[in-house]
């Protein structure tokens, strides 16, 4: 899948456990000006440091891919999660200011890990 829009918010890269981390961006996506749409988007391990050479502002486009999982807590309830795992950013044209394109090594699964790695529900 690929979006493009405004670079809105950077976060810092978070080490979820000792095999996972993550860095999550937010991007303006707009269809309609009078409701512009705030999309969270996640990289994950070798991949965090592709914002890097981006900034707030910077019109991008982000290929990306739809995922979604179920998690059990201990109690045995379940619940739903969607993920949004960039995995290529570039400039847009005619945007932003001349930054260069990332490409992830592997547009595959980026959790870092089986299920049975970690207990988080991501």
């Amino acid at each position: 899948m690929e979006i493009s829009g405004k670079l809105f918010e950077i976060y810092e890269t978070k080490q979820v456990t000792d095999k996972f981390k993550k860095r999550e961006f937010v991007v303006e996506y707009v269809t309609n000006p009078e409701y512009p749409q705030y999309i969270k988007f996640q990289l994950t391990q070798n991949n965090c440091d592709y914002l890097d050479g981006f900034s707030k502002g910077d019109m991008i486009n982000i290929q990306f891919d739809l995922t979604g999982r179920p998690w059990t807590n201990q109690s045995g309830e379940t619940t739903y999660f969607t993920s949004l795992n960039a995995w290529r950013i570039q400039k847009a044209e005619g945007g932003g200011n001349g930054k260069r394109d990332q490409v992830a090594e592997s547009s595959g699964d980026m959790g870092g890990g089986s299920d049975s790695d970690n207990d988080l529900p991501f």
